[in-house]
Formats: C-alpha cells, sequence, structure tokens
C-alpha cells in the first residue's frame, strides 16, 4: 500500500516556475512506476510524466515536453515535477500516481497503452495567470 501526499501547487504568473513534489509513505516506494497527471477544469485527465524505478527513463505528454522536469529521490521517497514556462493552459490540479509496473516502463509513454495506476494522490492546484 502507498499514500501519495503533493505539495508545493500554488499561483503563478505565465512565464514563471513552479516544483511539484509528492511524498510517499511505505518502504517499497521505490518499487513503483511514478507519474504525474492533470485535470483541467472540465476536461479530462491528462497524462504528463512518468518516470521510472530507478529514475533513469522519463516519458512527457507533448504539451509539457521541454519545459517540464521529473525526477525522483528514493531516499526520500519523493517525486517531483519541476515546472518551468508556464502557460495559462497549464492551470489544473496535478496528481501524483504510483504504479506497481507490471509490465514494461515503455507501455508508461503516456499512449493508449498507459497502464491504469494503482494508488493516486489528493492532488495539488497549480493556477498560471496571464
Amino acid at each position: 500500500q502507498v499514500q501519495l501526499v503533493e505539495s508545493g501547487g500554488g499561483l503563478v504568473q505565465a512565464g514563471g516556475s513552479l516544483r511539484l513534489s509528492c511524498a510517499a509513505s511505505g518502504h517499497t516506494y521505490s518499487h513503483y512506476v511514478m507519474g504525474w497527471f492533470r485535470q483541467a477544469p472540465g476536461k479530462e485527465r491528462e497524462f504528463v510524466a512518468t518516470i521510472n524505478r530507478s529514475g533513469s527513463t522519463t516519458y512527457y505528454g507533448d504539451s509539457v515536453k521541454g519545459r517540464f522536469t521529473i525526477s525522483r529521490d528514493n531516499a526520500k521517497n519523493t517525486v517531483y515535477l519541476q515546472m518551468n514556462s508556464l502557460k495559462p493552459e497549464d492551470t489544473a490540479v496535478y496528481y501524483c500516481a504510483a504504479d506497481s509496473a507490471g509490465r514494461p516502463f515503455a507501455y508508461y509513454n503516456g499512449g493508449s497503452y498507459l497502464p491504469r495506476f494503482e494508488y493516486w494522490g489528493q492532488g495539488t492546484l497549480v493556477t498560471v495567470s496571464e
């Protein structure tokens, strides 16, 4: 069982930066693929990024590629999302998720075969103003 708590959301002007954190409980944190997703008002949940167990491989959604960076610190049971060059369209609730990765990490590229993540945080709101 993994419990996830996000932090770091807030209000930022367009062009600014924020870093989200997701603290995970459970001594097997390093066994999980971690991901970030977001959901804007009135829209479906969107894939943002995933990172494999060791932190050596990452995938990003097209809308954030080149601006966002996912990373993890297994010693601290924490995954991060560094968000730069923020745009108003990045406004959303951001969710951290964990999956025990029954499939090869290549499935976690955000495409049609993205596995369903097992554990989810409560979300943190990011608002980007003009």
